[in-house]
This record gives structure tokens, C-alpha cells and sequence, in this order.
């Protein structure tokens, strides 16, 4: 099976969607392909700050410079994706006054609008910040949804004619004649796993020229086309509270460091982060003392947040480049700046273009540069138009109002429900049907999980990121099962292939709670597994396992304590959750649950 496009876009995150929408608005033939869902990299593994440029305001001011035009950019073409908190700078009696005024001085510098508060008109802003800070700089920091922002470009690179195949990695990137022509890709879909987009199998795409838009895995397509491309990937972890503690970006007004920032998101608090080289971009260790640093360092800004519940962490590795030679040691010094890498001009090699480094928030001024050089390449005369044509779900949000009378939606629900969907509301909750919310924790109604269902097929982790159903306190506990029912009720997909897309998605949320395993939280994991347990068979108990509660004996899959009286946990071979009995009250000299 073979294909032909124009352009090949290789990687899903916030900049390969980014280059498809722009491409393909400008009628070039555009296939992108994704080895996950979109935003399975970098992007789906972010804190969601908007950046106003003010954290590289000193030490990066051309970035700086960018990340201001772009937030005023994404704020009018992506408003159904972004919530401007604002944001401070806090300065507290141990950091510089040298390095307030430093700050202060290169947000002017730089176009940003940066404002000084004393604590008392700080602590107005914030009421939760630590009474003994000294005073702080307001700047226009927003929050922003990448899995919505990633879904909405997509979106509208289809409308205008592109293909999007997502769960299709990369297997081989095709030379000849020493010219990339190509590339083979695996379709990692059919019944049992996922449905949706070409069914399983390999297919050769052939394209006038490939776009790299891998992020930190640039370079092991780099290693397949024979090329080097030094990607440096960085980790960092962000760890996600139960509610909103703040509802302004906070910020530590210091040069750098670990654990500096909480940004506030949906439902949530996000807290972040760390900036630790590492050689693989799936293969690095997840640690507890990552996340008891989050707790610990931010807790100074923030102080509730020492006895604040955490519902799960994450870790996401950062794209970095500098060019060969540099040779800076700490990767927080390296520049957040982009490069493009046409592979013709750099390894006489022509067909491909790599572009590496940057930040989230400068994803669409990534994608026009890249995509002005593709058409410089292929002879196409168009101009960028993505920094003015709204994003799908942006283009009238007027209809952020009170949906309560005329979709019956209780408020907030309703609200919830118009800020995520925003001008494709009436599309999708205009239903004749019963439209009961299925996610508590995330107001998520059925006909907007319904919605999801239709691009997404089996695949409820895109569900997920569509909806933010199951992303939650619960973390899916009360919901996951009525998600996958809509599979079955709604999609019409048999048991078997229901029941695979309820595992997958239940150990993806599980992989997050490993590290969030203590007080409340471990309460609330131990509650999901038996819940699933014990009322759909998850864990795969046997029927003499059941006989065995009619004698009072407790089975062996069961759980339960050893001979020294020590919990032995519940294993959990289909799905559920296996609880770490050694996880306990971190407070109390425990572990916080890691692998």
C-alpha cells in the first residue's frame, strides 16, 4: 500500500499541527502522521502556561520577544483554548532585589506590559500567597488547553483538505538516488485496540518533501534518513493538584531553578518544574523526590499547598537545541529559541526539513516559518494567513453565555461545556436526547462525549484529551466505565474491543497516580480498584476466587496480609489497579508510590 502528497508532516504535537493547518490553508496537499494520539509528546506533557515572555525576559529576551506577539496572537485566534489569569513574579526575602529590577526592566524591554505590587496589593490579586513576600510583578501570563488547541488545528488542516493518521509511527524514512522521497509508516489501528483512520498495516507515503516536526524525537528520524540532528531532551515534571489553588499564574522571581511556577488550569492547579538532561525521550527515570520538591519549594509562594491534596504527576522532555560547538553543560541555559534545519543546504541531502527547539507558545510563528520554506521549496505562492483566520471553535464566541435554558444544562455545566466546545456549541449540544452529564468531576455531558467518539473511534484516551473526561479528582473511578458504555451504546463496537479500550485508558490514568500515591489520593486509588474490582471483574478474578468469600477465606488474587501481618496489595492482570501497599502518608517518612 502506497500514498502520495505534497508534504509529509511527521509528528502531532503543537507544531506539526500547526505546520498542517497552515500548509494546507494555503492549498498545499498535506498528510501528517502521528506515532500516538495528538499531543502524545511534548505538547500533551506540559503545565499549560500561556507565555507572556517575562520568564525570559532576562535571560532570552529574543524569545521573550516572541512569546509576547504570539500571546496576543493565540488570545484572539484560539480564545475557545486560552484563559488570561495574568500572572505575577513573586519576590520573596531571600531572593535579589538586583534580580526584581532586572526582571522588571527586560519586560519593558521587550514589549511586555509588567506592572510592580507591593504584597498587600499582591496578596488582593492572590489571597493565598505566603504573608511574608515582599512584592511582585504582574504580567499578561494566561493558561492555555493544548490538547484542545492540537485538536482545533487538526481540525481545520481536514476542512482544508489534509490527512491526519494518528497512532502511526515512523518505521522507516525512505532515501533514493541520495533524496528523501519518503517514508513507511505502521498503522497501529483495527478492532481490539483502536478503530479509527486506516486500518492496520504499513504503508509507503511518498512526498515532495517531509517536514521533522518531531520534537525530541527529531533525531531518531534524523538516524533513520542517515542525518544527525542534535536534539538535547530535557525532563521535567509537573504535578497536578485537586483544585485550583490560585487562579493566577504564580511565578518565583528568581534566575532559575527547580519548581518555580503554579499554573492554574480548568479544574486544577498545575505545579512546575524541573530541567534534567536526559539521553532518551521515553526511557528516563520518574522519581518521588521530583515531586516532594514541587510541594516543598512552591509551598514558600504558596503555602496551602503543603497540606493540598495531589491527584497524579507527569513528566514531559523538553525539545532543546543549540547549534554543534555551543557546548553549554546545563540545559536551563540553553536557548528556548527555534531552529530550522533544511537537510539539503546542512548534510546535502534534500527532501527533508527538520525543525527543532522553540515552546509551546510560539507553536503557530514555528509553523509559519517552516511553512514559508516549504513553499519557497515547491514553488507556491501563498502567504501565511494563521495569525489572523480563527481556530475552529473560536470563530464567534459569543455563544460563551448561559447555556442553561436552552440546552437544559444546569449551570455551570453548561458553562463548562461552552468554554471547551466555544463556537461549535450549538453543533454539538443541540440533542433531541437525554443529555445527562457522565464526568462529575469535569462536567462532561454524553453528547459532548458522543462528539469525541466520532473523531476518535475506540481510542477513549483521545476521548479524554478531547473532553477532559476522567481527568479529574477521581481520576476516572466514576466515569471511566460510562465512557467506554457510549462505545457500545452509541459507537455499536462489540465487547472484546469495548473492553480493550476501558484497559487502555484505565492504565493511563493509572500511570499518573503511581507518583500521588498518599493521603487522600492513595484513599481514592485503593476506592477506583475496587470499585472496578468488585463490580465489573477488573482485576480477573476466577469463579473459585468468589466461592472462597462463601467460607470466609480470602483468595490469594484478593490481596490481603502476609505472614508478618504486612499488606501484600491486590494484583490487577486486567487493568485495575495494583496498589502499592508500601505507599503511605509521605508526611510520615513514606514513599510516594513510584514505579
Amino acid at each position: 500500500m502506497s500514498e502520495r502528497t505534497e508534504v509529509l508532516v511527521i509528528g502531532g504535537g503543537s507544531t506539526g499541527c500547526g505546520v498542517a493547518r497552515d500548509l494546507a490553508i494555503r492549498g498545499v496537499d498535506v498528510t501528517l502522521v502521528e506515532q500516538g494520539n495528538l499531543t502524545h509528546g511534548t505538547t500533551g506533557r506540559m503545565h499549560g502556561l500561556l507565555h507572556s515572555g517575562g520568564r525570559y525576559a532576562v535571560s532570552d529576551q529574543a524569545s521573550a520577544r516572541e512569546c509576547i506577539e504570539e500571546n496576543r496572537v493565540l488570545r484572539d485566534i484560539a480564545s475557545h483554548c486560552v484563559e488570561m489569569t495574568g500572572g505575577l513574579f513573586v519576590k520573596r526575602p531571600e531572593d535579589t532585589e538586583e534580580y526584581f529590577q532586572k526582571k522588571l526592566e527586560g519586560c519593558r524591554e521587550c514589549g511586555i506590559p509588567a506592572e510592580v505590587l507591593s504584597a498587600e496589593e499582591a496578596r488582593e490579586v492572590e489571597p493565598f500567597l505566603a504573608g511574608d513576600i515582599d512584592k511582585a510583578i504582574r504580567v499578561p501570563d494566561g493558561a492555555i488547553d493544548p490538547f484542545r488547541l492540537c485538536v482545533a488545528n487538526a481540525a481545520d488542516a481536514e476542512q482544508h483538505g489534509a490527512r491526519i493518521e494518528t497512532h502511526s509511527p515512523v518505521t522507516d524514512v525512505l532515501v533514493e538516488d541520495g533524496e528523501i522521497v519518503g517514508v513507511e509508516v505502521t498503522h497501529e489501528s483495527g478492532p481490539g485496540k483502536r478503530v479509527h483512520g486506516t486500518e492496520g498495516g504499513t504503508e509507503a507515503i511518498y512526498a515532495d518533501h517531509i517536514v521533522n516536526a518531531t520534537g525530541a524525537w527529531a533525531g531518531r528520524i534524523g538516524d533513520m534518513a542517515g542525518v544527525t540532528v542534535e536534539v538535547r531532551p530535557s525532563k521535567g515534571v509537573m504535578t497536578v493538584m485537586n483544585v485550583r489553588e490560585v487562579d493566577t499564574v504564580i511565578n518565583r522571581c528568581q534566575p532559575k531553578g527547580d519548581a518555580d511556577i503554579v499554573v492554574p488550569h480548568e479544574t486544577t492547579c498545575i505545579l512546575g518544574t524541573t530541567d534534567e538532561e536526559v539521553e532518551d525521550p521515553e526511557d528516563y527515570p520518574e522519581e518521588a523526590w521530583e515531586v516532594d520538591l514541587m510541594i516543598e519549594e512552591l509551598s514558600k509562594l504558596v503555602p496551602m499547598l503543603e497540606d493540598a491534596r495531589t491527584i497524579r504527576s507527569y513528566w514531559g522532555v523538553r525539545p532543546l537545541y543549540e547549534p554543534p560547538g555551543t557546548g553549554t553543560a546545563d540545559p536551563t541555559d540553553i536557548t528556548r529559541d527555534f531552529f530550522l534545519l533544511d537537510h539539503a543546504e546542512r548534510d546535502d541531502l534534500p527532501g527533508m526539513t527538520s525543525i527543532v527547539g522553540g515552546k509551546f507558545t510560539t507553536y503557530r510563528l514555528m509553523a509559519e516559518k517552516i511553512s514559508d520554506h516549504v513553499c519557497d521549496l515547491l514553488g507556491v505562492d501563498a502567504e501565511c494567513t494563521t495569525a489572523d483566520e480563527p481556530l475552529p471553535g473560536s470563530e464567534d464566541f459569543s455563544v460563551l453565555r448561559d447555556y442553561m435554558d436552552e440546552f437544559g444544562l444546569r449551570s455551570p455545566i453548561g458553562r463548562r461545556s461552552v468554554q471547551r466546545l466555544g463556537s461549535r456549541a450549538d453543533e454539538v449540544l443541540k440533542t433531541d436526547e437525554a443529555n445527562p452529564v457522565v464526568c462529575q468531576c469535569e462536567a462532561v455531558t454524553r453528547a459532548e462525549l458522543r462528539d469525541a467518539i466520532g473523531e476518535s473511534g475506540t481510542d477513549l484516551n483521545d476521548v479524554r484529551l478531547r473532553t477532559r473526561a476522567s481527568m479529574g479528582n477521581c481520576q476516572g473511578g466514576f466515569c471511566a466505565h460510562r465512557m467506554a458504555n457510549e462505545l457500545h451504546d452509541f459507537g455499536g463496537y462489540d465487547q472484546p474491543t469495548v473492553d480493550a479500550a476501558l484497559d487502555e485508558l484505565w492504565q493511563e490514568r493509572w500511570k499518573g497516580q503511581r507518583h500521588a500515591l498518599w493521603g487522600q489520593q492513595l484513599s481514592q486509588a485503593m476506592l477506583n480498584h475496587l470499585l472496578h474490582a468488585t463490580t465489573m471483574n477488573r482485576d480477573g478474578a476466577a469463579p473459585e476466587d468468589f466461592a472462597a468469600f462463601d467460607t470466609g477465606e480470602a483468595p490469594d488474587t484478593a490481596g490481603g496480609l502476609d505472614d508478618a501481618g504486612d499488606a501484600t496489595g491486590a494484583t490487577a492482570p486486567d487493568g485495575g489497579i495494583p496498589v502499592d501497599a508500601d505507599a503511605m502518608d509521605r508526611r510520615d517518612g513514606g514513599d510516594a508510590g513510584g514505579d
